[in-house]
Protein backbone atom coordinates (compact mmCIF):
# COMPACT_ATOMS: atom_id res chain seq x y z
CA UNK A 1 0.00 0.00 0.00
CA UNK A 2 1.43 2.02 -1.72
CA UNK A 3 2.32 3.56 -5.38
CA UNK A 4 4.33 5.54 -4.16
CA UNK A 5 6.50 6.88 -0.60
CA UNK A 6 8.03 9.13 0.96
CA UNK A 7 10.67 6.29 2.06
CA UNK A 8 14.17 7.73 0.33
CA UNK A 9 15.52 4.19 -0.26
CA UNK A 10 12.47 2.63 -2.58
CA UNK A 11 9.93 3.50 -4.93
CA UNK A 12 6.84 2.18 -4.17
CA UNK A 13 5.49 0.01 -0.59
CA UNK A 14 3.71 -2.69 -0.56
CA UNK A 15 2.30 -4.41 2.21
CA UNK A 16 0.58 -7.88 1.95
CA UNK A 17 -0.81 -8.29 5.60
CA UNK A 18 -0.62 -5.17 8.39
CA UNK A 19 0.74 -6.37 11.60
CA UNK A 20 3.63 -7.22 13.54
CA UNK A 21 4.99 -7.52 17.47
CA UNK A 22 7.89 -5.68 18.86
CA UNK A 23 10.92 -7.80 19.31
CA UNK A 24 13.84 -4.85 19.32
CA UNK A 25 14.83 -1.83 21.06
CA UNK A 26 14.19 -0.08 17.88
CA UNK A 27 10.05 -1.01 18.02
CA UNK A 28 9.61 0.73 20.55
CA UNK A 29 8.50 3.87 18.82
CA UNK A 30 7.06 1.77 15.75
CA UNK A 31 5.32 4.20 13.31
CA UNK A 32 3.56 1.30 11.89
CA UNK A 33 1.73 0.48 14.81
CA UNK A 34 0.00 4.27 14.99
CA UNK A 35 -0.13 4.34 10.75
CA UNK A 36 -3.15 5.72 8.93
CA UNK A 37 -3.98 1.58 7.69
CA UNK A 38 -3.26 0.02 10.67
CA UNK A 39 -5.54 2.54 12.98
CA UNK A 40 -8.23 2.60 10.13
CA UNK A 41 -8.24 -1.78 9.39
CA UNK A 42 -7.70 -1.84 13.84
CA UNK A 43 -4.84 -3.87 13.64
CA UNK A 44 -4.00 -5.18 17.18
CA UNK A 45 -0.17 -5.04 17.67
CA UNK A 46 1.60 -7.67 19.04
CA UNK A 47 3.84 -11.08 19.16
CA UNK A 48 0.87 -13.39 18.92
CA UNK A 49 -2.01 -10.98 17.78
CA UNK A 50 -3.76 -11.43 14.08
CA UNK A 51 -2.24 -9.87 11.76
CA UNK A 52 -4.75 -8.51 8.75
CA UNK A 53 -4.41 -9.58 5.11
CA UNK A 54 -4.73 -6.84 2.96
CA UNK A 55 -7.16 -6.33 0.15
CA UNK A 56 -7.43 -8.76 -3.68
CA UNK A 57 -6.69 -4.61 -4.90
CA UNK A 58 -3.52 -3.91 -2.95
CA UNK A 59 -2.21 -7.94 -3.63
CA UNK A 60 -2.69 -6.70 -7.55
CA UNK A 61 -0.38 -3.93 -7.58
CA UNK A 62 3.02 -5.38 -8.43
CA UNK A 63 1.51 -6.50 -11.38
CA UNK A 64 0.37 -3.43 -12.61
CA UNK A 65 3.56 -2.05 -12.00
CA UNK A 66 5.37 -4.61 -13.50
CA UNK A 67 3.69 -4.32 -16.21
CA UNK A 68 4.13 -0.84 -17.04
CA UNK A 69 8.01 -1.30 -16.27
CA UNK A 70 9.26 0.37 -19.39
CA UNK A 71 6.96 3.34 -18.91
CA UNK A 72 8.97 3.24 -15.38
CA UNK A 73 12.60 2.68 -16.79
CA UNK A 74 12.15 5.26 -19.39
CA UNK A 75 11.41 7.40 -16.53
CA UNK A 76 14.19 6.81 -14.17
CA UNK A 77 16.32 4.91 -15.99
CA UNK A 78 16.83 1.97 -13.48
CA UNK A 79 14.06 -0.52 -12.68
CA UNK A 80 11.39 0.31 -9.57
CA UNK A 81 12.20 -1.04 -6.39
CA UNK A 82 9.23 -2.36 -4.12
CA UNK A 83 9.13 -2.46 -0.25
CA UNK A 84 7.84 -5.60 1.30
CA UNK A 85 6.69 -5.29 3.57
CA UNK A 86 6.54 -1.55 5.29
CA UNK A 87 3.47 -2.33 8.27
CA UNK A 88 4.56 -6.16 8.40
CA UNK A 89 7.59 -8.55 8.81
CA UNK A 90 7.44 -10.97 5.86
CA UNK A 91 9.47 -13.62 8.18
CA UNK A 92 6.76 -13.10 10.95
CA UNK A 93 5.97 -16.44 13.17
CA UNK A 94 2.53 -15.32 13.29
CA UNK A 95 1.45 -14.79 9.80
CA UNK A 96 0.22 -17.61 7.71
CA UNK A 97 2.79 -19.97 5.82
CA UNK A 98 0.27 -19.86 2.95
CA UNK A 99 0.36 -15.82 2.85
CA UNK A 100 4.01 -16.03 2.22
CA UNK A 101 3.52 -18.59 -0.42
CA UNK A 102 1.69 -16.11 -2.16
CA UNK A 103 4.20 -13.53 -1.65
CA UNK A 104 6.96 -16.07 -3.25
CA UNK A 105 4.22 -16.22 -6.43
CA UNK A 106 3.65 -12.52 -7.13
CA UNK A 107 7.22 -11.85 -7.09
CA UNK A 108 7.89 -14.97 -9.59
CA UNK A 109 5.07 -13.22 -12.06
CA UNK A 110 6.70 -10.19 -11.37
CA UNK A 111 10.19 -10.30 -12.54
CA UNK A 112 10.66 -6.72 -13.66
CA UNK A 113 10.71 -5.57 -10.28
CA UNK A 114 13.15 -5.03 -7.48
CA UNK A 115 12.11 -6.23 -4.03
CA UNK A 116 13.75 -5.30 -1.16
CA UNK A 117 12.76 -7.39 1.99
CA UNK A 118 13.09 -5.98 5.57
CA UNK A 119 13.23 -7.87 8.57
CA UNK A 120 13.81 -8.17 12.24
CA UNK A 121 13.91 -12.05 12.29
CA UNK A 122 16.36 -12.83 10.65
CA UNK A 123 16.61 -16.53 11.70
CA UNK A 124 13.36 -17.54 9.86
CA UNK A 125 14.37 -16.67 6.57
CA UNK A 126 16.36 -19.75 5.26
CA UNK A 127 13.00 -21.86 7.04
CA UNK A 128 10.57 -19.55 5.01
CA UNK A 129 11.50 -18.88 1.34
CA UNK A 130 11.47 -21.30 -1.18
CA UNK A 131 14.16 -24.19 -1.40
CA UNK A 132 14.77 -23.55 -4.72
CA UNK A 133 16.18 -20.04 -3.74
CA UNK A 134 18.66 -21.89 -1.30
CA UNK A 135 20.24 -23.60 -3.89
CA UNK A 136 23.73 -22.18 -5.70
CA UNK A 137 22.97 -20.11 -8.31
CA UNK A 138 19.02 -20.34 -6.85
CA UNK A 139 18.24 -16.74 -5.56
CA UNK A 140 16.38 -14.15 -7.12
CA UNK A 141 18.31 -11.55 -8.73
CA UNK A 142 15.52 -9.30 -8.15
CA UNK A 143 15.00 -10.11 -3.86
CA UNK A 144 17.51 -8.17 -1.52
CA UNK A 145 17.05 -9.07 1.74
CA UNK A 146 17.57 -6.64 4.73
CA UNK A 147 17.88 -6.63 8.35
CA UNK A 148 16.99 -4.05 11.06
CA UNK A 149 20.35 -2.92 13.07
CA UNK A 150 19.87 -0.38 15.80
CA UNK A 151 22.93 -1.10 17.76
CA UNK A 152 26.37 -3.27 18.31
CA UNK A 153 24.55 -5.94 19.95
CA UNK A 154 21.92 -6.15 17.04
CA UNK A 155 24.97 -6.07 14.59
CA UNK A 156 26.97 -8.88 16.19
CA UNK A 157 24.05 -11.17 16.27
CA UNK A 158 22.08 -10.51 13.05
CA UNK A 159 24.56 -10.04 10.27
CA UNK A 160 26.10 -13.01 10.71
CA UNK A 161 22.76 -14.68 9.85
CA UNK A 162 22.06 -12.49 7.02
CA UNK A 163 25.53 -13.10 5.18
CA UNK A 164 25.10 -16.55 5.51
CA UNK A 165 22.05 -16.79 3.50
CA UNK A 166 24.24 -15.55 0.50
CA UNK A 167 21.71 -13.33 -1.36
CA UNK A 168 21.91 -9.48 -2.20
CA UNK A 169 21.71 -7.50 0.85
CA UNK A 170 21.33 -4.56 3.09
CA UNK A 171 21.10 -2.85 6.51
CA UNK A 172 18.49 -0.72 7.19
CA UNK A 173 20.43 1.22 10.65
CA UNK A 174 17.26 3.18 12.05
CA UNK A 175 16.68 4.10 14.26
CA UNK A 176 19.94 4.21 15.38
CA UNK A 177 20.57 4.27 18.75
CA UNK A 178 24.40 3.90 19.33
CA UNK A 179 27.66 3.53 17.45
CA UNK A 180 27.83 0.47 15.46
CA UNK A 181 31.36 -1.09 14.15
CA UNK A 182 30.98 -3.05 11.12
CA UNK A 183 34.15 -3.61 10.30
CA UNK A 184 35.13 -6.44 13.38
CA UNK A 185 31.66 -8.03 13.74
CA UNK A 186 32.39 -10.38 17.07
CA UNK A 187 29.80 -12.89 17.99
CA UNK A 188 30.25 -15.25 14.94
CA UNK A 189 30.16 -14.77 11.61
CA UNK A 190 28.86 -16.54 8.03
CA UNK A 191 30.34 -20.16 8.89
CA UNK A 192 28.48 -23.53 8.35
CA UNK A 193 30.48 -24.79 11.61
CA UNK A 194 28.07 -22.83 13.68
CA UNK A 195 24.93 -25.07 14.73
CA UNK A 196 21.05 -23.94 12.36
CA UNK A 197 19.32 -23.29 16.02
CA UNK A 198 21.71 -20.68 16.65
CA UNK A 199 20.54 -18.63 13.85
CA UNK A 200 16.92 -19.21 14.78
CA UNK A 201 14.02 -17.35 16.65
CA UNK A 202 14.96 -18.24 20.60
CA UNK A 203 18.11 -19.18 20.50
CA UNK A 204 20.44 -16.14 20.26
CA UNK A 205 21.21 -15.32 23.52
CA UNK A 206 22.02 -19.38 24.65
CA UNK A 207 24.28 -20.02 21.69
CA UNK A 208 28.17 -20.23 21.99
CA UNK A 209 29.33 -19.35 18.50
CA UNK A 210 33.45 -19.61 17.72
CA UNK A 211 35.47 -16.80 18.93
CA UNK A 212 35.98 -15.14 14.87
CA UNK A 213 36.15 -11.85 13.16
CA UNK A 214 34.34 -10.42 10.85
CA UNK A 215 34.50 -7.26 8.74
CA UNK A 216 30.78 -7.22 7.40
CA UNK A 217 31.90 -4.06 4.85
CA UNK A 218 34.62 -5.85 3.00
CA UNK A 219 34.16 -9.83 3.41
CA UNK A 220 37.15 -10.60 5.18
CA UNK A 221 36.74 -13.13 7.88
CA UNK A 222 39.74 -14.57 10.52
CA UNK A 223 39.64 -16.52 13.36
CA UNK A 224 40.82 -14.85 16.50
CA UNK A 225 44.64 -14.62 16.27
CA UNK A 226 45.08 -16.41 13.27
CA UNK A 227 45.01 -15.89 9.60
CA UNK A 228 43.03 -13.84 7.73
CA UNK A 229 40.25 -15.10 5.03
CA UNK A 230 39.36 -12.37 2.44
CA UNK A 231 36.70 -14.41 0.22
CA UNK A 232 34.07 -13.92 2.67
CA UNK A 233 30.54 -12.68 2.25
CA UNK A 234 29.45 -8.96 2.35
CA UNK A 235 27.55 -6.03 3.22
CA UNK A 236 25.98 -4.69 -0.10
CA UNK A 237 24.50 -1.63 1.17
CA UNK A 238 24.25 0.56 4.36
CA UNK A 239 21.04 2.87 5.21
CA UNK A 240 21.02 4.70 8.19
CA UNK A 241 18.86 7.06 9.84
CA UNK A 242 17.48 8.40 12.80
CA UNK A 243 14.40 8.40 14.68
CA UNK A 244 10.81 10.71 14.00
CA UNK A 245 7.84 10.63 16.01
CA UNK A 246 6.34 11.92 19.50
CA UNK A 247 9.10 9.97 21.44
CA UNK A 248 12.23 9.65 19.13
CA UNK A 249 15.46 9.39 21.01
CA UNK A 250 18.29 11.44 19.49
CA UNK A 251 20.92 9.82 17.26
CA UNK A 252 24.75 11.70 17.69
CA UNK A 253 26.46 12.42 14.38
CA UNK A 254 29.43 10.54 15.32
CA UNK A 255 27.50 7.49 15.37
CA UNK A 256 26.58 8.44 11.29
CA UNK A 257 29.86 10.10 10.43
CA UNK A 258 31.39 6.22 11.66
CA UNK A 259 29.45 4.25 9.35
CA UNK A 260 29.97 6.78 6.81
CA UNK A 261 33.42 6.40 6.78
CA UNK A 262 33.70 2.85 6.84
CA UNK A 263 31.43 2.87 3.92
CA UNK A 264 33.49 4.74 2.26
CA UNK A 265 36.42 3.14 2.54
CA UNK A 266 35.28 0.00 1.71
CA UNK A 267 33.49 1.23 -1.36
CA UNK A 268 30.11 0.24 0.01
CA UNK A 269 27.01 1.96 -0.82
CA UNK A 270 25.55 4.74 1.79
CA UNK A 271 22.52 6.70 1.93
CA UNK A 272 21.72 8.75 5.36
CA UNK A 273 18.14 8.67 5.18
CA UNK A 274 17.22 11.37 7.89
CA UNK A 275 18.15 12.78 11.22
CA UNK A 276 15.15 12.57 12.28
CA UNK A 277 13.14 14.43 14.99
CA UNK A 278 16.96 15.66 16.76
CA UNK A 279 19.76 16.89 14.88
CA UNK A 280 23.31 18.64 16.18
CA UNK A 281 23.01 21.57 13.47
CA UNK A 282 21.90 24.71 15.02
CA UNK A 283 20.39 26.98 13.08
CA UNK A 284 19.96 30.68 13.65
CA UNK A 285 17.84 31.52 16.62
CA UNK A 286 17.66 28.18 17.68
CA UNK A 287 19.28 28.92 21.19
CA UNK A 288 20.46 26.69 23.87
CA UNK A 289 20.26 22.96 22.80
CA UNK A 290 17.35 21.17 24.72
CA UNK A 291 20.19 18.45 25.50
CA UNK A 292 24.08 17.59 25.42
CA UNK A 293 24.56 13.91 24.44
CA UNK A 294 27.79 11.95 24.36
CA UNK A 295 29.41 9.93 21.67
CA UNK A 296 28.67 6.96 24.02
CA UNK A 297 24.96 8.15 24.67
CA UNK A 298 24.89 9.51 27.71
CA UNK A 299 22.53 12.47 28.10
CA UNK A 300 23.69 15.84 30.02
CA UNK A 301 23.41 19.69 31.30
CA UNK A 302 25.43 22.11 29.89
CA UNK A 303 27.20 21.82 33.16
CA UNK A 304 27.49 18.56 33.68
CA UNK A 305 29.11 18.55 29.94
CA UNK A 306 31.47 20.80 30.61
CA UNK A 307 32.89 19.37 33.48
CA UNK A 308 33.20 16.26 32.32
CA UNK A 309 34.98 17.07 28.82
CA UNK A 310 34.85 14.10 25.90
CA UNK A 311 32.55 14.08 22.77
CA UNK A 312 29.30 16.06 23.96
CA UNK A 313 27.10 17.30 21.42
CA UNK A 314 24.88 19.87 21.81
CA UNK A 315 21.12 18.75 20.44
CA UNK A 316 18.08 20.42 19.49
CA UNK A 317 14.41 18.78 18.55
CA UNK A 318 13.58 20.75 15.64
CA UNK A 319 11.51 18.03 13.82
CA UNK A 320 12.15 15.76 10.90
CA UNK A 321 11.21 18.21 8.05
CA UNK A 322 13.79 20.90 9.58
CA UNK A 323 16.14 18.71 10.35
CA UNK A 324 16.76 17.21 7.07
CA UNK A 325 19.59 14.43 5.76
CA UNK A 326 22.33 16.54 4.91
CA UNK A 327 25.46 15.29 6.68
CA UNK A 328 28.90 17.26 6.93
CA UNK A 329 27.22 19.52 3.92
CA UNK A 330 25.57 17.07 1.68
CA UNK A 331 23.37 14.19 1.12
CA UNK A 332 24.89 10.92 0.59
CA UNK A 333 21.87 9.23 -1.77
CA UNK A 334 24.34 5.59 -2.52
CA UNK A 335 22.57 2.52 -3.84
CA UNK A 336 23.18 -0.72 -4.59
CA UNK A 337 24.64 -1.20 -8.48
Amino acid sequence: MSTETKIEWTDSTWNPWIGCGKVSPGCDNCYAEVSTPARTMKVIWGVTAERVRTSVHNWNLPKRWNSQHKVFFEKHGRRQRVFCASLADVFDKAAPAEWRLDIWNVIDATPELDYLLLTKRIGNVEKMVPLRWLQPGGWPKNVRIGISVVNQEEADRDIPKLLALGCPNFLSMEPLLGPVNLADISDGHADSTIPREYWEDGFDTDASPPAVGHNALSGERWQRFGEWRKDGPHIDWVIVGGESGHNARPMHPDWVRSLRDQCVATATPFLFKQYGEWTHTVPLGAGEPDLYMHADGRHATEEEALADGGSWQGMHRLGKKAAGRELDGRTWDGYPS
